[in-house]
């Protein structure tokens, strides 16, 4: 598997495969090819159906230094991912230079034929039973096992990682205003976090809270602010909201809530190796899926939970988003990503009390729920993975032509 620094990107959003990725093929392919006069970009699958509503063309023409033409070709389906584009660089009506470029989730990104822009391998393990096997013959923990392969440098990129992760929600509690978009979303992070009720009972606060982080992330992300992919940018307020409202309740410190983001960036890199966290390709259960299980598991080792348990937490959270559909509404990251990021907070620290209670009758591991969550999403119909053309991306216009 490859570092956690491919997994946790710093960015801004809607869209980590929409606009980080696209983002980040566009400077290594301009660097590439230096002398164009212009470059044009092909955009099909996901990137073609949604790809104004995430803003993927605003990202390309603001990247590239010279003029750029995006096309959206929704008509060509045999590509290698459902968020593949073609460059090309251009000089007068000559190509001189082509990249087939696929984005494969979290701002990750394949290039056809050029191996050179493939990030090292840094683990030598592929699978949960793997990493559990190994730590338990060398009697270590997770993050342990993360600082073995990754070096003591990778605590100073997980702090940065964290200080932008609380950036996000400062700026969302504090932010007001309707997204930009043409949905008319208003931001809700302030007023859920200031919402007070004298008779509020803990748990009642306690999701009021959760959600508020939640929220606040997620507001940024649809707004085009920086955020952490965690794994992705629509999932981006899950591992966040969590780890931030266990800080307020229990005072860990800052090396505990750093050893919670690596766990957390196993189980993620383990769903990123072995099945995708790519919307496009296996639906929402594989970004707001998998941000619910690095959530629960990064909460299982701050409450000190064994190999089992943190499994178990992990292996809940995804089990019970299997099939989730992603079908945004008007190809915006907002209805219903930003709502759907406060459930999956509340549903990650749900899965850590089943854990906590119930580990030693599980009868699925986390391996097997990760390969059930990509065959699922194989299976999924192409207009329920981030296509805009089912679900309530369908259903919420529809529902005007019938008033």
């Amino acid at each position: 598997m490859k570092s956690l620094k491919e997994l946790y990107k710093t960015g801004r959003g809607p869209s980590s495969s929409h606009t980080i990725g696209p983002e980040k093929a566009a400077k290594l392919f301009e660097q590439k090819y230096p002398d164009a006069e212009s470059y044009l970009v092909v955009l099909y699958g996901s990137l073609a159906l949604t790809g104004k509503g995430h803003g993927t063309n605003t990202v390309l023409e603001k990247t590239f230094t010279k003029p750029v033409k995006v096309i959206f070709d929704k008509e060509t389906n045999d590509v290698p991912h459902p968020n593949t584009m073609d460059m090309y660089a251009m000089v007068g009506d000559e190509e001189h230079g082509h990249w087939r470029v696929c984005s494969v989730g979290g701002g990750a990104i394949e290039i056809e034929g050029e191996a050179s822009y493939v990030p090292e391998e840094v683990y030598p393990h592929n699978s949960y039973e793997e990493i559990r096997k190994y730590c338990e013959e060398n009697d270590i923990t997770i993050p342990e096992y993360v600082e073995r392969f990754e070096g003591e440098e990778i605590w100073d990129f997980l702090d940065e990682i964290w200080h932008q992760m609380q950036k996000s929600i400062k700026a969302g509690l504090k932010a007001t205003g309707i997204l930009p978009g043409g949905l008319g979303t208003e931001r809700k992070a302030r007023m859920l976090y200031r919402q007070k009720h004298i008779d509020e009972s803990p748990e009642t606060r306690e999701n009021r809270l959760v959600c508020s982080y939640a929220f606040a992330v997620s507001e940024e992300n649809a707004a085009g602010e920086p955020i952490v992919t965690a794994p992705t940018c629509g999932a981006c307020g899950i591992v966040p909201a969590v780890l931030q409202y266990l800080l307020d309740r229990h005072s860990y410190s800052n090396k505990d809530i750093l050893r919670a983001l690596a766990t957390a960036g196993i189980i993620g890199n383990l769903i990123k190796h072995n099945a995708s966290i790519s919307g496009a390709e296996c639906g929402c259960q594989a970004e707001v899926g998998s941000a619910c299980c690095m959530a629960a598991a990064g909460a299982a080792e701050l409450y000190g939970m064994d190999f089992d348990q943190i499994e178990y937490a992990a292996e809940v959270a995804m089990e019970h988003h299997l099939g989730l559909t992603c079908d945004p509404i008007g190809g915006l990251v907002q209805i219903p990503c930003i709502e759907r990021n406060a459930v999956a907070a509340m549903r990650a620290l749900n899965a850590v009390s089943l854990a906590n209670f119930l580990t030693s009758s599980r009868m699925i591991s986390f391996d097997t729920v990760i390969d059930t969550m990509y065959q699922t999403g194989k299976d999924l119909r192409s207009e329920y993975r981030e296509t805009s053309e089912g679900g309530l991306a369908k259903m919420y216009y529809k529902s005007f032509s019938c008033d």
